[in-house]
């Protein structure tokens, strides 16, 4: 098939779509064109910026008629680069805004290009939010496709586990409704399976009442982080829903290699001492940043530390346990980084997100302990090759302890398909034969359409 249209056809579409049709040549469309991820430099042949469904509907029979592949942004925050491809069309949904709360039920609707701050902003009006991630400036959509992990995940389970319904556009331009008593085969398989299945352009989510929290960050020197990890795992085994708490190793702002605990308390905060009280007494930090804020105020913390057009190299895995030699094997193999950016860790999504079956939602890592987070992150496309193989050698050291991957944490040369989809992968299969037979969304983490 052809991977080119004529530009006369481009207007063609432009006549029949609300929104803005960007074509290569333009200042928009080179700004159009970048995402998240400043190692990804790919030009698709247009960009489609949707205003609604019937948008989404009339770009997709054109890319069809046309015979042109097609790639999907929601807020383009992939490390791997999915919603961006050479030559295809890039249906973009981030001009597709809007949250509406239901405060009576507790349950929100939100548009495909919503990005996790927006979303906040509107449901904290009525003191309520879901499980959302950690960066307010990441779409909506790929985080709850590909499970979602974040601030709340040990009290009220991962994003996908409160998605409710959600709407989709198939390959073949029809609007399915999945739900409670509708498609809900496809409501199990957008509940972590990707963007396998069609273009999802509304979710509706579960909310729970959250107000202000205790949160930040304790730093402790680097030379301590062999013991801290071991005490920071058994603490974490016995500790309340209420808090999560990652250990990761980081660089200071005066580049000095440190073991630094990201924590949020979403319980309430007058009885947030007595949890977070254990975390201090290993040892005085250096640093205590833990203070009470608002959940908004939290989930935009550590904002700085990811901005956007940072080069990133992204991997992990699933660690079914955080053995003893798990830990050796991270603190071995990680410093020194060869950018003072990057960070490596462990993020305990236990608790509520554990007592989910492996089968009841297409997320199936439900028995691992924490998530290995290789986040690689570095300014100048001069260094490259260097941060790469650092990310894939701390990468190769800890795979022996895992088992499974998230998602949305894989990079740029990782197809993860079976780390990602694990036992599911073959009902995963058999709904992707059911939706979308010829593989037209493949520009994923692929699922292939079962014989």
């Amino acid at each position: 098939m052809s991977t080119a249209a004529s530009a006369d056809r481009f207007d063609s579409l432009q006549r029949n779509i609300a929104g803005r049709v960007l074509k290569p040549g333009s200042a928009e469309y080179e700004t159009s064109r970048k995402i998240f991820n400043g190692m990804i430099d790919r030009r698709p042949c247009a960009i489609a910026r949707c205003t609604g469904t019937a948008d989404v509907i009339e770009a997709l029979r054109f890319a069809q008629e046309h015979g042109i592949p097609v790639t999907v942004r929601g807020g383009g925050h992939s490390a791997a680069g999915h919603s961006l491809s050479d030559h295809a069309l890039l249906i973009d949904l981030s001009a597709m805004k809007g949250v509406h709360v239901d405060p009576k039920r507790c349950t929100a609707s939100a548009s495909a290009g919503t990005i996790l701050g927006e979303f906040d902003r509107e449901t904290q009006v009525f003191g309520l939010a879901t499980t959302l991630g950690t960066n307010t400036i990441t779409g909506l959509s790929g985080l709850a496709l590909g499970g979602g992990v974040g601030w709340l995940s040990r009290r009220f389970g991962l994003t996908c586990d409160n998605l409710l319904s959600a709407d989709m556009v198939t390959a073949e331009g029809r609007v399915v409704h999945a739900g409670a008593g509708e498609h809900e085969d496809l409501l199990w398989g957008l509940r972590g399976g990707g963007g396998n299945f069609g273009i999802v352009t509304s979710f509706e989510f579960q909310l729970h009442a959250v107000g202000e929290v205790v949160g930040g960050m304790l730093v402790y020197p680097a030379d301590r982080a062999r013991d801290l990890y071991r005490w920071h795992r058994d603490y974490m085994r016995t500790a309340p829903d209420e808090i999560v708490a990652h250990a990761a190793l980081v660089t200071t702002p005066d580049n000095h290699p440190a073991v630094a605990i990201l924590v949020c308390y979403s319980g309430d905060p007058d009885k947030a001492e007595r949890t977070i009280q254990p975390l201090r007494d290993f040892g005085p930090p250096v640093a205590d940043m833990l203070r009470r804020m608002s959940y908004c105020q939290m989930q935009a913390v550590f904002d700085h530390l990811f901005p956007p057009g940072i080069r990133c190299y992204w991997t992990g895995g699933c660690l079914p346990e955080v053995t003893d030699d798990a830990i050796d094997a991270l603190i071995d193999s990680v410093m020194p980084m060869p950018s003072p950016r990057s960070a490596v860790g462990f993020e305990y999504h236990t608790g509520a997100a554990s007592r989910v079956a492996p089968d009841a939602t297409a997320y199936a890592h439900r028995g691992a302990e924490a998530i290995l987070v290789v986040a690689g992150m570095w300014p100048d496309a001069a260094h490259d090759d260097e941060n790469m193989r650092w990310g894939r050698e701390v990468w190769r050291n800890l795979q022996p302890y895992s088992d499974g991957a998230y998602s949305n944490l894989l990079g740029v040369d990782d197809d993860g398909r079976a780390r990602v989809f694990g036992s599911n992968y073959e009902r995963l299969a058999l709904l992707k034969k059911k939706f979308d037979p010829q593989n037209f969304f493949r520009h994923n983490q692929n699922i292939i359409p079962a014989a």
